[in-house]
């Protein structure tokens, strides 16, 4: 690509997913998240109505009436952005591929995550870290996760979310949000997924297409394996063929499905071809009713 194409590109995608988030998701973001850290401001006398569980005992004693903690909200969070550039991802039969789906949708959490103030770092992975850009703060920053995320050739065709989560749980020392992008095509996460929850707070997004569900009737076709680069031929005209194939997609769903259960993560699932916008804001409506 280009330095032309490059630009292009980067400048359709921040129109684009900048008005999505100024539009959409910044009130949404903001709600979702806020609150997430508090700082003691200062103490008032205690009022009608007050929780009890805000009373400052060593004021309250010195004064011999009740006085209570007043807190604010800690805005400024740290948002990453954990992104899957493995050769699976590469892949789409819609209007896009599952990569541009994640390219947009990461850039629509980094604009919410810098009208909030926030800083938003990104860590690009395959079966090896890719690449790791320190969260910061800033539209210039933010355009640089851009052009990374359009022009990013990974070094690496597998996938292993395992060494990704590990370098997150190392390299960010305080709490964060964090923002795992994958297809999820790649076993054996889950403890890794738990260890990174108990520290940082954690969400996925998982993009696919349908066709990873559902084999049309074309007759005799090869397939061929992105990551590995294995081969097989199938002849999808016979019924049964279609169906072990259907069969075996759907055990895999069920298995992640399971995995980020027993981890306590929250899954949003997008489908390429299809609008993002309803299963991300449910995702942090979901999050925002818990809170």
């Amino acid at each position: 690509m280009t330095a032309k194409e490059i630009f292009k590109k980067v400048r359709k995608i921040e129109i684009k997913t900048r008005g999505l988030s100024n539009q959409i998701f910044a009130g949404q973001y903001h709600s979702s998240f806020k609150g997430r850290g508090m700082a003691f401001s200062e103490v008032r006398e205690y009022q009608y109505g007050d929780d009890v569980r805000n009373i400052d005992w060593n004021v309250t004693a010195r004064f011999n009436k009740p006085y209570i903690k007043i807190f604010e909200e800690e805005r400024e969070m740290t948002v990453m952005l954990l992104i899957d550039v493995s050769a699976s991802n590469n892949f789409g039969t819609q209007e896009s591929f599952k990569q541009e789906v994640i390219t947009e949708i990461s850039a629509i959490l980094a604009f919410s995550a810098i009208k909030n103030n926030d800083k938003v770092g990104v860590i690009f992975f395959s079966d090896k870290i890719e690449k790791f850009i320190p969260p910061k703060k800033g539209s210039t920053h933010i355009l640089r996760i851009i052009r990374e995320l359009v022009d990013f050739e990974a070094e690496s065709k597998g996938t292993d979310i395992s060494e990704a989560l590990k370098f997150l749980t190392n390299a960010i020392k305080k709490r964060c949000t964090a923002f795992v992008l994958s297809d999820f095509r790649c076993p054996h996460f889950t403890d890794a997924l738990k260890i990174a929850n108990n520290k940082h707070d954690m969400m996925a997004v998982k993009v696919y297409d349908h066709r990873e569900f559902e084999m049309p009737n074309v007759g005799l076709i090869q397939l061929k394996d992105a990551e590995s680069g294995i081969s097989q031929w199938m002849d999808t005209s016979h019924k049964s063929t279609r169906a072990y194939y259907e069969r075996e997609a759907q055990k895999m769903e069920l298995k992640i499905r399971e995995d980020f259960k027993k981890s306590g993560v929250d899954l949003a699932d997008i489908r390429t071809g299809e609008d993002y916008v309803r299963p991300l804001i449910a995702m942090f409506k979901k999050r925002e009713a818990r809170a």
